[in-house]
Order: C-alpha cells, then structure tokens, then sequence
C-alpha cells in the first residue's frame, strides 16, 4: 500500500528522471511536495525503499534508483501490480517490524536527543519513556532511548525524529552503530571502526565526513538494538 504523499513523491521522481535523466534533489522534492522540512521527504524516500519501489545507491550525489512503478503511474506495464493508495498516516510495517503486545513489551526512559550529524549536547536525564517490544532488547543489561537529530544515518534506515533503542555497554564490534560520548562533552550516533589506537566515527551519509579521534576521546556509551519510527 502506498500513502497519496508517498504516491505523489514517487511519480514525481519518475518525471524527473524521464525528463533530466537524473532524480530531484530534496529541497526540490520538499517544494514540490508542500513540505516544511528534509526530514519527512526521508521519511517517504525509505517508506518507498521498504516497498520495494526504489533503490538508494550508496556514495553517489542523489542516488535513487526506480526499481518498479505502480499502474497508476506507469500505465499498466508493472506486471499487473495493483497498488491502493490510502489517505491519512496509516502504512504497512517493514517486514522486519515487532508488534508491540500487551505483556510483551517494556517501558525504556528516553534520555534525551542523539545527533546523527553533527554531535550536540551529551545525554543528561530522561525526559519521558516509551514501550518497545520485549523481543528487541537483550536479556542483560541496562536500555534507553533516544531520539534522532540529524540525517547523517540515513543510509542505514535511520532517520530525523526515529527513536533509538540503546543497550548501555561500553565496548562494541567493528560495524556496530553505537552512541559515543566525544571528549566528555559531545554525544553521537555512528557506525563504529577501530583503527590501532584511533576511532573512527562514520556516517551513513556521503555528505558527512568520517571524525577520527584517538580512543581516549571518545567513550562508548551503548550500541543499537533497536528503531521506533513513526510514520
């Protein structure tokens, strides 16, 4: 099922590369969509990509690719797939979504905001809480939540205003996406990479760079486990 905003981008984006050969660029898909802000043209850029209708290609300036179009668009030429468009901000969940249950699930503290592009304040107190799915926290240890600011993980299905869910730990893997505490003052969420007695935090974002700091700069905090979005 796609939304009338999610339908609307896609066809959107369709024109424009029939045309120019290239797809929009955000600010220009936000202005032709009506909205205030980047971040909901993100939220229907992985809506879409969830669906299966595009693809983003990693480490290329506006890098979307159309996989398929809905008959509505491209005139009955997509192998007989219907799609029903409905109103309002009603979706079908990824594939990969947990329900949360009655008895299934647990209250975590949100502790604040995380920056996924530049680092801003460290995490201070928790300000609300929020219930998440039993099954997506581990069997030990402490969890919170956070909520996203930013668009430098957006590559790895994270989000301007997502919720993170945190296992607190102090040590990761390679790869992991992890909070990091820079010089005692900054938090952030990136993908973590250990060079000797350098770390390296990454974006999920062509458009940031990777920060390199030596491992007496930056504690880990905690690694993710789990993503609340609402659509």
């Amino acid at each position: 099922m796609l939304t009338r905003k999610q339908l609307d981008l896609l066809e959107f984006i369709h024109n424009r590369m029939k045309k120019e050969g290239i797809p929009p660029s955000f600010d220009e898909m936000k202005e032709a969509l009506g909205l205030r802000s980047k971040s909901g043209i993100h939220r229907l850029i992985t809506a879409l990509e969830e669906r299966g209708f595009i693809r983003r290609l990693a480490h290329r300036a506006r890098a979307l690719e159309i996989v398929r179009l809905p008959e509505s668009i491209d005139g009955g030429n997509s192998g007989g797939f219907t799609p029903r468009v409905i109103e309002g901000s009603a979706t079908t969940p990824p594939r990969s979504a947990i329900p949360v249950v009655s008895g299934g699930s647990a209250a975590l503290p949100i502790m604040g905001r995380i920056a996924a592009g530049t680092p801003i304040e460290a995490i201070q107190h928790a300000t609300h809480n929020v219930t998440v799915p039993g099954d997506m926290l581990h069997n030990a240890g402490r969890h919170y939540a956070l909520e996203v600011k930013g668009d430098s993980m957006i590559e790895a299905g994270i989000n301007d205003g997502d919720v993170v869910v945190i296992h607190e730990q102090t040590d990761a893997d390679n790869g992991d996406i992890i909070v990091a505490l820079v010089e005692d003052q900054e938090a952030t969420l990136k993908c973590l990479r250990k060079r000797g007695s350098a770390i390296a935090l990454e974006a999920a974002n062509p458009a940031y760079e990777t920060r390199v700091y030596r491992d007496d700069q930056v504690k880990i905090q905690g690694k993710l486990v789990g993503l609340i979005r609402t659509y």
